[in-house]
């Protein structure tokens, strides 16, 4: 008897599929038998974040059947729950096969009834949760991968409030796609059929007056406006976006590293295009040096998350980390709006539970509410959503380099992102001081925060075996102590009557000194991660202990 993944394709031989599929298939069906088993022994998953996989043909890749089956799924939940005829937005960064997954999924939704709004260009993922609202869309697509390297594409899918769908729609969508057994079932749009509705400038203007209306210190940008600031796309949708909202700021000193301002799903210039590595903002930090410049700023692919790097006491390049950005965002927006009467009580913030405990401490010392979510910036926003014309969203971030402000996005917006960390700057010039400056103050009031994340790959069928068997291990044998420090505490998401929280599969475990370890699987990536913080000056070196003792 063949095995499943053979007999799949098999299937995708057949001619149910186009030339260059089969053609594909039997060339890897002829050739190599470990990478046909990874192409058909599953179907790509659609999680609670929608597709994310390697592109190329077969069940477990992203492809137009693959994609096409996912919508057919999208838009029988949209329909069941709407109706035909009602909106969705959809846009797409620059990774190869992106704009062509985009017009495959138009074209699905549009011959399932629905109306179809499409970017005319690459736009950021914040850009797309806007629009949804903007044009009183129903749902959104993203085609995006985020910052995974360039193998790799995805399709986010958002609902009605600009945010990436959650409980109990992201389960109910996951239940539909999972009807759509075979891409027969899927209603691909024939030759020649109408396109959608092309949507660009007026959405870009309407979205750069959003994000212009968040200042809180523009006598500052005023004072500073010869600022200098390097900004890198990293080959993505960030270019549309970021210069235009700094420049209409009032920045006039922005350098943009034009070898990387041109879209290229291939991310010539980069291993990955991840702003958070400092591979990855090397030509930005060289770009620095040679203008002087202070400010480093990169965004990823779909424009979501930021990387910053600023002077220090030295005058050396430091490339930040998530958490330092979110605790700088946070003591800015919180010391702002202090001091122009804004805060009545009425306000809070919104961070993950693997975010920096660094937050808590800074939000105490306002007397603003801070909500923990669970990871994911799509948690934060439905706490934004719950609260709407209740109370009012400041600002939060998660220790992935994500951050927002205000509540015309629901996502983490790189715009906006970037637009406050160079006010801010403007901010401390005005006082004498720098970023890497503010952010000693900050550890000086609260303590000293170290924070480390640790990612191990598991590749294969092996590799998602062995990393469940390593939550297994956690939960059935629980470490006992934290670089030394008794375990005092574990909370395991699964459990929800303790958490609050909808089930996710995090342990995290508190010891007596105040040291954390969050470990979690990732959602999208076959990957293992581990989350470490400590407080105190010798927080470095305890942060290297735990390492050690989970052996990553």
């Amino acid at each position: 008897m063949e095995a499943a993944y053979i007999e799949n394709a098999k299937k995708w031989m057949s001619s149910a599929f186009d030339e260059a599929t089969r053609k594909e298939v039997e060339q890897v069906f002829n050739t190599d038998q470990k990478e046909l088993e990874d192409r058909f022994y599953r179907n790509l998953e659609f999680g609670t974040g929608g597709l994310r996989g390697i592109m190329g043909a077969g069940t477990n890749r992203m492809n137009k059947y693959t994609v096409g089956m996912a919508t057919q799924g999208l838009a029988n939940y949209v329909v069941k729950n709407f109706g035909d005829g009602v909106g969705v937005a959809i846009s797409y960064d620059s990774r190869n096969n992106s704009r062509y997954f985009a017009q495959i999924t138009a074209g699905v939704l549009m011959q399932n009834g629905l109306e179809v709004y499409l970017f005319d260009d690459i736009r950021p993922t914040p850009e797309l949760s806007f629009a949804i609202r903007h044009l009183e869309c129903k749902a959104g697509v993203m085609i995006t991968a985020s910052h995974n390297p360039k193998e790799y594409n995805g399709y986010k899918v958002f609902w009605d409030d600009g945010a990436q769908v959650t409980i109990p729609h992201d389960k109910n969508i996951i239940d539909e796609v999972n009807k759509i057994e075979d891409p027969s079932q899927v209603k691909f749009a024939p030759e020649g059929a109408p396109g959608p509705i092309i949507i660009g400038k007026e959405v870009d203007e309407a979205f750069f007056k959003a994000v212009l209306s968040l200042m809180v210190t523009p006598e500052s940008v005023a004072h500073h406006s010869d600022l200098e600031i390097v900004y890198t796309p990293l080959h993505g949708t960030g270019i549309k976006t970021v210069p235009v909202v700094l420049q209409r700021m009032g920045f006039n000193k922005v350098f943009i590293v034009e070898e990387q301002a041109v879209g290229d799903g291939n991310f010539p210039t980069v291993v990955s295009p991840n702003p958070e590595e400092p591979t990855a903002m090397k030509m930005a930090m060289d770009k620095a040096r040679e203008v002087g410049a202070d400010i480093v700023l990169g965004t990823d692919p779909d424009a979501d998350r930021i990387g910053l790097a600023v002077r220090d006491d030295s005058g050396e390049l430091k490339l930040l980390t998530g958490n330092q950005i979110v605790a700088i965002l946070t003591k800015y927006l919180l010391e702002r709006w202090k001091a122009l009467g804004k805060l009545t009580g009425k306000e809070y913030m919104v961070t993950t539970i693997v975010t920096t405990e660094l937050i808590s401490a800074i939000c105490e010392d306002y007397g603003v509410e801070l909500y923990r979510v669970l990871t994911g910036f799509k948690n934060i926003a439905e706490i934004v959503r719950n609260n709407e014309g209740k109370r009012t969203f400041i600002g939060g971030g998660e220790e992935s380099n994500g951050y927002n402000a205000g509540e015309f996005v629901r996502d983490k917006d790189s715009a906006v992102s970037c637009g406050l960390v160079c006010e801010c700057a403007a901010w401390l010039a005005d006082r004498g001081q720098t970023l890497y400056g503010f952010l000693q103050e900050i550890y000086a009031q609260y303590g000293l925060y170290t924070d480390k994340l640790v990612s191990v790959v598991r590749k294969g069928i092996e590799g998602l075996d062995q990393i469940r068997q390593m939550m297994v291990d956690y939960r059935e044998h629980p470490v006992k102590q934290l670089a030394g420090s008794p375990v005092v505490k574990v909370i395991d998401y699964l459990d929800t009557e303790k958490t609050g929280l909808a089930k996710s599969n995090v342990l995290q475990f508190f010891s007596a000194d105040g040291s954390k370890v969050s470990v979690r699987p990732s959602g999208t990536e076959p990957k293992i991660k581990f989350y470490f913080g400590v407080k105190g000056d010798d927080s470095a070196a305890k942060i290297d202990q735990l390492v050690k003792q989970f052996a990553v």
